[in-house]
């Protein structure tokens, strides 16, 4: 059995809108996030929480990476924020509190021998590009993200030897398209599949960017990647499950690996009239650039099983269950232990990083593993969240036997390093490692029992995890 490396990159994670607040301080922008009533709102749920306070990490995070490196992180993955550099992406210039904010924090963070992972978009677009269109105006958006990304690079050229360029872009497109389809009725596959391809050529842009900049940092992309099962041995099933793994995972890593989309993909647009328009030259530029390493989110693995028609697919137990007629549809997994919003599969975690290995020998990072739960912080400030370090513990132990199937896996970053909002469930649905007192607004920060736990963890370079 082959050992951790020593060099390997225990850390966190998080992203920019989830966690800083200051939504309007210091010259920043709106972003998409600022205004958009979540959905855990929306719904009426008890906690009132936006992205506008978040986590005050703007505020607090000398606090933050103190606490980092008191658990001994290697390193944090963390996005930054487009509208604090660009306020409406239109901008010649950036912001220059902005910038001074992110130099600061990389700075503290190097102090510590903390590796700075920075994700340059984490779905907090301005909403000016949005209001223009968005990753469907090519002609505005996808110069706006190269200006932008190419100041990140200069800016920071130095202190960051890792970059990613979009985050979960494939689970943005996918489940937006086909939820909005089963739900509304509209197909708007044209428009989110235009967005996708416009939206990689602006990471090939910005790839083209680094090289040119820098001849050390390294850049990969950022999708959700989880390894798809059948649900039986059933032909149908199989072949739903290989349409699966394609249009939910591969699609979204062959076009900068192999500088082409999968003939599946091609095939299922054409069937389905979705006509996205490729330019002369954009095929060219996928196969001019290159990537160093993927850098994956994985929660679960996923079961489909046949397609059938939409007007015959029935959603089931599962929240966000799915149907793509003649290609899939979201199945349950009686074999999987259930967690309170989802399923836990730490099997299907070492399959994925097999998968991903297979099918381009590149190496992986994880930048995002967690569990999410309604902590409760108990009279005397303790927060026992053992479910968590349960879930925590059954991935961790898959690493060594991941690096000994030949993964060249070389970090694992938790999500998240500090609670931040969830996206549907605002504060009643946390992720970290360290509590956030928002229900008494005082924004205190409270070491759970698994802040504890991982600090052992990285001590012992993954060794011990009782």
């Amino acid at each position: 059995m082959k050992n951790i490396p020593k060099e390997f990159l225990w850390g966190g994670s998080s992203s920019a809108y989830q966690i800083e607040g200051a939504w309007n301080e210091d010259g920043k922008g709106v972003s998409i996030q600022d205004l958009e009533e979540p959905m855990f709102i929306s719904l009426k749920h008890p906690d009132k929480t936006d992205f506008k306070i978040a986590s005050d990490h703007y505020h607090h995070w000398k606090e933050d990476i103190a606490l980092m490196t008191e658990m001994g992180f290697k390193s944090y993955r963390f996005s930054i924020s487009w509208p604090r550099i660009y306020p409406t992406g239109l901008e010649e210039t950036p912001n220059s509190k902005g910038i001074k904010f992110y130099h600061n924090l990389i700075d503290e963070l190097i102090k510590h021998n903390i590796e700075p992972i920075v994700t340059i978009y984490h779905f907090d677009m301005p909403i000016k590009l949005s209001e223009m269109g968005g990753w469907n105006n090519r002609d505005v958006v996808v110069p706006a993200y190269v200006k932008y990304a190419k100041t990140l690079f200069e800016e920071f050229k130095t202190k960051v030897n890792y970059w990613q360029t979009i985050n979960e872009l494939n689970l943005n497109i996918l489940f937006e398209h086909i939820l909005n389809k089963l739900e509304n009725g509209v197909d708007d596959g044209t428009s989110k599949y235009q967005a996708f391809h416009n939206a990689n050529i602006a990471q090939a842009l910005a790839i083209k960017q680094l090289r040119k900049i820098s001849n050390t940092a390294k850049i990969g992309v950022a999708p959700n990647i989880t390894y798809v099962y059948p649900k039986t041995c059933k032909p149908e099933d199989v072949l739903a499950a290989d349409n699966a793994n394609i249009l939910r995972n591969w699609a979204h890593i062959d076009i900068f690996t192999k500088g082409e989309y999968d003939p599946i993909l091609l095939n299922y647009w054409k069937e389905n009239n979705y006509n996205v328009e490729i330019l002369p030259g954009d095929m060219e530029l996928f196969k001019s650039i290159n990537i160093d390493f993927i850098a994956f989110n994985y929660y679960s693995s996923t079961t489909v099983s046949a397609p059938v028609k939409d007007s015959e697919f029935k959603k089931g137990d599962q929240k966000w269950a799915f149907n793509i007629e003649n290609m899939f549809q979201i199945a349950s997994n009686e074999f999987l232990e259930k967690t309170k919003y989802s399923t836990m599969d730490p099997i299907g975690f070492r399959l994925t990083s097999r998968a991903l290995h297979t099918r381009y020998n590149l190496p992986i990072i994880i930048t995002e593993n967690g569990l999410s739960a309604r902590d409760i912080l108990t009279d005397d400030f303790k927060i026992h969240d053992d479910y968590r370090i349960k879930y925590l513990r059954s991935h961790i132990e898959q690493i060594p036997l991941i690096i000994n199937d030949g993964v060249e896996l070389f970090g694992y970053n938790l999500w998240s390093a500090i609670d931040l909002v969830s996206t549907h469930e605002g504060f009643q649905k946390r992720y970290g490692l360290v509590y956030v007192n928002r229900e008494e607004k005082d924004l205190k920060r409270y070491k759970k029992d698994s802040f504890y736990w991982y600090k052992k963890v990285i001590a012992s370079n993954g060794d011990d995890i009782k």
